[in-house]
Formats: structure tokens, sequence, C-alpha cells
């Protein structure tokens, strides 16, 4: 449930905030002064519903690394260390992908890959997947992740958010004003939106942004079966990928931030599966079991 109200609440909370803000800087005002300007409008909204999906991007490692409180693997000083970096510098070549950094974090068992390009990722794993997987799992899993970089997911889930919260900003501000307009329709003396407008542009920004929550959440379980099948791809084999998410069936999974939930390892749907970042394992493992 934790990690379904932070997946939900971060993507709202881009929209919501830069409404506000565009409320109180007034630029909402220039833009229904005399009569909704449309063209305007739609540029407003791209600004904002991109904006702020990019700078999510560009600001996802460092924050990941914060929010668990991974540590990047400088040096190795161990041998489970050292077995990290190696496999994930093979399974990135095999994929055509730069080096990603390798990091460790304390909690249960997980993983996500996070980073703006292919080029200048993040992969990080608990040490309780670790602890808990043999090495041929945890390599399946690293492998996942390697494919979740690969296939650009990152940037492609950004591209996503950013035309869903274009929508959002657009039909609010569209809603907002013609709820204004008819609550004023007598006013002779109205000089632009009102009180009225912006309680409703908020209240809009937050019921769309759920919805777009969901269209976000449906695309993230979509990858996340391209992510398996990659993982397959670069093991050579469907089993130890099978053998992982078996594993992790029984296991309890931890909990990662919204800005890693969707390129992590495994999720449980539960009653709100239309805001899941990922499938039931059961969907996938049943979706290795035919890949060829």
């Amino acid at each position: 449930m934790k990690r379904i109200l932070l997946f939900l609440a971060t993507n709202l909370a881009v929209v919501v905030v830069l409404g506000i803000v565009a409320n109180l800087l007034g630029v909402n005002r220039f833009l229904t002064g005399s009569g909704l300007n449309i063209s305007a409008l739609l540029g407003f909204a791209a600004v904002m519903g991109f904006g702020g999906a990019f700078i999510s991007l560009l600001i996802s490692k460092p924050i990941a690394k914060w929010s668990t409180g991974a540590q990047v693997i400088e040096h190795p000083s161990n041998s489970t260390e050292l077995w990290l970096v190696d496999s994930v510098a093979r399974l990135s070549k095999a994929a055509g992908i730069g080096m990603p950094e390798v990091a460790i974090y304390e909690g249960e068992p997980n993983a996500f890959a996070t980073g703006a390009t292919k080029n200048s990722s993040l992969v990080a794993v608990s040490t309780g997947l670790l602890q808990s997987m043999s090495r041929e799992e945890a390599e399946a899993v690293l492998a996942h992740e390697v494919a979740h970089i690969a296939n650009g997911d990152m940037v492609t889930l950004t591209l996503i958010q950013g035309v869903v919260n274009t929508f959002v900003v657009f039909i609010s501000r569209v809603v907002g004003y013609l709820v204004d307009s008819f609550l004023r329709r007598n006013d002779e003396e109205s000089s632009g939106p009102g009180i009225v407008y912006m309680i409703t542009t908020v209240v809009c920004d937050i019921v769309f942004g759920v919805v777009a929550s969901i269209i976000v959440a449906w695309f993230s379980r979509q990858r996340e079966f391209r992510a398996d099948a990659g993982a397959a791809r670069l093991m050579g084999s469907a089993r130890p990928m099978v053998g992982a998410l078996r594993r992790l069936g029984g296991l309890s999974a931890g909990e990662l931030p919204q800005s890693v939930a969707t390129a992590g390892i495994t999720g449980r749907p539960g009653w709100m599966a239309l805001f899941a970042s990922h499938p039931p394992i059961e969907e996938r493992i049943a979706a290795l079991n035919v890949w060829k």
C-alpha cells in the first residue's frame, strides 16, 4: 500500500504544484483574461507536463541513492561485491550499453535500475536479495535491470508521463475556465478567472492525475514483461528468471520509493491493481514459460 501511495502521490505532485505556482504567478489569468487562448494553453500545458517529467528523470539517480541509502561500489571490498560488478559489466556489454554504477542497499529482497540515459545509469540490489537468492537467480535479476536500461524504459516512461501530464494540465484548465465562466456569466465587471477557477483546476489536476497514474502504471506493467524477456535473452534461457520470480513469490518484497519503483524487480498489485507498476508474479512466470 505504501508503494502504491508513493507512486500515485509523486505523479500527482508535479502537476498540482506547478498548477498552484502558475495560479499564484498569474499565468492562468493571462491565458483566460479575455477568453481562453487554446494555443497558449497548449504550449503552457506541454511545458508544465514535460518539464516536471524530465526534471524527475534528470535527478532520478541521486534521488534513488538518497532515498534507499544505496552505496555505490567504487572498489569491491569482498567477493560478493566483486561478483556483482563483474556480472553487471558482462551483462551490460552483452546488452550494448555503458557500464552502470553498481550499488548495494540495506533492505528486503528487491532491486532497481535508474538513470537519465543508457550510458549513465545505476543498478542497485538489496542485501535481502543477495542473502535469499542463489547466484544464478540474483544474476537473472541483474539481467532484468540491465534489460530495463537497454530498453530505455526510464526515458520511455518519462515521455509517457509527460504526455499524460500535458493532458491533465490542459483539460483541467479548460474545465476550470468553463466552470468559472458559467458561475460568473452575469458578472459584468468580471476581469478574468476568479477563485472558482483556481479551486476547480486544482481539483481537476488531482482527479485527472489519478486517471493519468492508471495509464502510466499500465505501460509500466508492459515494460516489466519486456524486461523479463530481455533477462531471458541475456541469460540464454528463461529458467533463471523464472527461478528468481518464484523465489520472490515466496518472499516479502521490499518497498521502493516511487522514483525507482517502476524499475524494480517485483510488486504485489493487491486490490489496487490498476495502480500497480508491476504485473502479478504468476503472470510474469506464465509469459516466460512460453518464451522461446
